[in-house]
């Protein structure tokens, strides 16, 4: 792409900022997203862009030409493109994940996740498994926060474990996280009951209600990261049958689930019976979405 096409005025970029803004708040797009775009795609700051300073700059260097940045907005609005899509990253815990539509977008409540594995195991060493790695945010979230630990992440996508790849390269975890294409612990069968822990996002929207979310997630989010089966546990209770031949003894068993499946998930472990100390905890919002389980 010539140079010369990524190259705005400060001028061309308020005046496209301010017909955004007006086109997101006419559509019911959240306005602030356009600043955080610019951000993303044009390199400005905060405050810069709360004093609109920029706007006498001569040039300003961009990562795609404006008429594609326009075009791009023109889907987040009409087709409901999520922004992060848009800006190719996300902010998630302290990093920047790259993203893409081979990728789930790291959600804020996954974060706890992380949280809940440093609080408890900080201290933990040996084999981790990330089954589900999508963009890689939880194996670099464990690798960040289990300094100790050797991530092993899985994904079916071959996409998405590019994507992955990438991320932990940037962001400086390539040493600590290894890469797997196939099927939760299959590509793993090597390091049966090796494991000291297994952490998982796995799909769980019940397939029914997947067409009711936001156009942003069903129309744009992969939904084999998203369709969890009728009942939105298929790929759940898959994870409590096998993961015990995987596990060593007191080995952790964590995992994200869906508001309203805490006592499914909870008489799963039960009744599989190799599991003790089953914990539910509460994200943020105070929502039972995490499931922690000792393997026995």
């Amino acid at each position: 792409m010539e140079e010369k096409h990524l190259i705005v005025s400060g001028l061309q970029l308020w005046q496209w900022r301010n017909v955004a803004i007006q086109a997101a708040i006419a559509t019911d797009v959240p306005p602030r997203e356009v600043d955080w775009l610019l951000i993303e795609v044009a390199g400005l700051d905060r405050l810069a862009l709360r004093l609109e300073s920029f706007k006498n700059s001569p040039q300003i260097q961009m990562q795609l030409p404006l008429v594609e940045l326009d075009h791009l907005w023109q889907r987040r609005l009409n087709d409901r493109l999520p922004v992060q899509y848009i800006a190719g990253v996300t902010p998630w815990r302290n990093f920047k994940i790259a993203v893409s539509s081979a990728v789930l977008i790291p959600r804020p409540e996954t974060e706890c996740l992380i949280d809940l594995a440093k609080a408890l195991f900080a201290n933990a060493s040996g084999h981790w498994a990330d089954l589900g790695t999508g963009s890689g945010a939880i194996a670099i979230g464990l690798a960040d926060a289990l300094p100790n630990a050797t991530i092993h992440a899985v994904d079916y996508s071959l996409a998405a474990l590019a994507i992955a790849q990438a991320n932990a390269d940037d962001l400086g975890f390539a040493d600590r996280i290894k890469f797997y294409q196939g099927s939760w612990w299959e590509p793993l069968a090597l390091l049966k009951g090796q494991f000291s822990g297994m952490v998982s996002n796995p799909p769980y929207i019940p397939t029914s209600i997947l067409p009711t979310l936001q156009p942003e997630v069903v129309n744009h989010e992969p939904h084999l990261a998203l369709d969890g089966g009728a009942d939105g546990l298929d790929c759940i209770r898959n994870l409590v049958e096998i993961s015990p031949s995987y596990l060593r003894s007191g080995g952790v068993w964590l995992i994200e689930m869906m508001a309203g499946q805490a006592d499914g998930v909870r008489e799963l472990l039960q009744n599989q019976g190799n599991y003790c100390n089953i914990q539910i905890h509460a994200d943020l919002a105070g929502i039972e979405r995490f499931a922690l389980a000792y393997r026995s």
